[in-house]
């Protein structure tokens, strides 16, 4: 493949790479993760990301915080590119990446695994007073539109993040690692009362 074909060169400082693409693995094989390291499932669902640097810095951010995967759909999303790669650090190779035809769907499978399902939403619950601790499907919607109808019908609960400056919304990238390292602070404390404030 010709250097840049696909995606923007950027900043190559002289050096090229050549390495295999993403290995997609399954819904099932994401939660089997969980399985093996005796944990309650942890996976992130990107309902609509279309920028690949953004699906880069969720996915560093997912392995951060130990979580057993990511899901991305096959439509309306960015795929796994070497701007992805790059802007992950690296952790693509560290964390499983579930691209499937519909994210509806595989929402339900995680619903039937038992996941709590949590859509990142301004109109939601401020996170600190919203339970996050245990089996978690973490949705975060897509840059501009936030969670389309379909997935916000389907979260179990909606949970936002406080904010008190003018602008009012963070960057999809940001606000997915903010909710994701609440979800760990709450799993570190005692027990809460899944999906209630």
């Amino acid at each position: 493949m010709p250097f840049g074909h696909g995606d923007k060169p950027g900043n190559h400082q002289g050096i090229v790479a050549y390495a295999a693409g993403v290995e997609y693995c399954t819904v099932a094989d994401i939660l089997a993760v969980a399985r093996e390291r005796n944990e309650d499932p942890f996976v992130i669902v990107l309902d609509g990301i279309l920028d690949p640097h953004n699906l880069g810095s969720i996915i560093r951010s997912a392995e951060c915080v130990g979580a057993h995967g990511v899901i991305i759909g096959k439509r309306r999303s960015a795929s796994v590119t070497s701007s992805t790669v790059k802007a992950s650090a690296g952790a693509t190779e560290h964390i499983k990446i579930a691209r499937v035809v519909n994210i509806g769907a595989a929402i339900d499978e995680l619903k039937r695994a038992k996941l709590w399902v949590a859509g990142a939403d301004m109109k939601g619950n401020p996170m600190d007073k919203q339970g996050l601790n245990g089996p978690l499907a973490l949705v975060i919607g897509g840059e501009g539109e936030g969670l389309s109808k379909l997935v916000s019908e389907k979260c179990d609960f909606l949970v936002a993040i406080p904010q008190y400056g003018k602008i009012g919304s963070l960057n999809a990238g940001v606000a997915a690692a903010v909710l994701m390292f609440e979800k760990k602070r709450q799993d570190t404390q005692e027990p809460d009362t899944q999906g209630q404030e």
